[in-house]
């Protein structure tokens, strides 16, 4: 039986993919397996994992016919998952040795849904702990209790989805896929989603998954249309969570996330082409109208100061309709899965971490 699967998206990521690769190789168990989505890329990178089925134990090779977007790279590895345990890991990203088994355990010891775990920021030569934002470890809760309060980072916050795992009933329950074609912001609806709907969860002081910050092919460094994906997702989680029994509770939450978001990105407005800033303006206002108004009040006085008044302007200018879901067009995949494997040695990329510093809500 499957203990594990490990799904890994890959979009042109030659320059990295040697190092996250090695790492699941010191990561590799009989009962572990990697599941390696190529996102149709147009480098180095698919022959780099066509040697990494031969070398990686426990790996399977599945490749897009066309790029389709983290999100939806996701889904087709968590359709192929075997495991009764799942997590993920960027292709850009990588582990420390024997991580995963110390994951593993903790979940067979606690029994609860999911875990969320901290994390090392890695941007250059620079190393920085990021701490998800759950005060005691080690116990399980309510998912949903975590959500709250409004006016503070909680875990809804931390919505990085390599930074956990997540037991297969999570899966059945239709809790752990992503919404179809998001380029960014795909951990939002996903993150809120697991909060409102799973019944347990604990954090653990666990650290082992090293995030590349400021790579020049990330989409966080890019300022095109992809960026504007966090309107859509967010437009969702204001959706979900109005129909929510809890809704008068939780949503002074999203909203107010959703404009610190917007305010993030609008502060940001400089380094978008000049025809997706006006977009961007143009979306936001849409976005700030369509939220519950009454709530989206109480939530500028709450913040004040500048960013307040901000957000107020905005909302008085000409909107743009929403932005449209894509097509949900079948996704074509073809499958290379490894001969079988045979125990590899231990060997992975380490990095010193730094000094903790607290996760800021977007």
């Amino acid at each position: 039986m499957v203990k594990l699967s490990v799904v890994v998206p890959f979009y042109n990521v030659q320059t990295y993919a040697p190092d996250t690769l090695a790492s699941l190789r010191a990561n590799a168990r009989e009962d572990f397996e990697f599941l390696l989505v190529d996102d149709c890329s147009s480098d180095g990178t698919p022959e780099i994992l066509e040697r990494a089925v031969r070398d990686v134990p426990g790996a399977v090779l599945l490749r897009h016919e066309r790029n389709e977007g983290l999100a939806t790279a996701r889904n087709t590895g968590l359709d192929a998952a075997r495991g009764e345990y799942l997590t993920f890991l960027d292709g850009d990203d990588w582990l420390s040795p024997g991580y995963y088994g110390r994951l593993v355990a903790a979940m067979d010891e606690l029994r609860c849904d999911f875990l969320r775990t901290d994390h090392v920021s890695v941007a250059g030569r620079d190393r920085a702990v990021r701490r998800a934002p759950v005060p005691r470890r080690g116990e399980v809760f309510s998912p949903r209790d975590a959500i709250l309060p409004a006016h503070r980072t909680t875990s809804v916050d931390y919505p990085y989805a390599w930074a956990g795992i997540y037991h297969r009933r999570l899966l059945e329950r239709g809790l752990l896929h992503f919404p179809h074609g998001l380029r960014t912001a795909e951990d939002r609806p996903w993150i809120w989603k697991l909060h409102r709907e799973a019944e347990s969860f604990a954090a653990i002081g666990e650290l082992g998954v090293f995030y590349r910050r400021g790579v020049a092919t990330s989409l966080t460094q890019i300022g095109d249309i992809r960026q504007l994906d966090f309107i859509r997702a967010f437009d969702q989680v204001i959706e979900e969570t109005s129909k929510d029994p809890d809704a008068d509770r939780l949503l002074p939450k999203a909203v107010r996330t959703y404009c610190a978001l917007i305010s993030h990105h609008i502060g940001g407005i400089g380094r978008f082409e000049p025809e997706v800033a006006r977009q961007l303006t143009a979306m936001s206002a849409g976005a700030l109208r369509r939220m519950p108004q009454g709530v989206l009040d109480d939530a500028l006085k709450a913040m004040g100061g500048d960013r307040a008044t901000m957000l107020r302007k905005l909302r008085r200018r000409r909107p743009a309709p929403p932005p449209a879901a894509p097509d949900p067009v079948p996704v074509s995949v073809t499958v290379t899965a490894a001969p079988t494997a045979a125990s590899a040695s231990p060997s992975a990329p380490v990095s010193t971490v730094a000094n903790a510093s607290p996760e800021v809500a977007a």
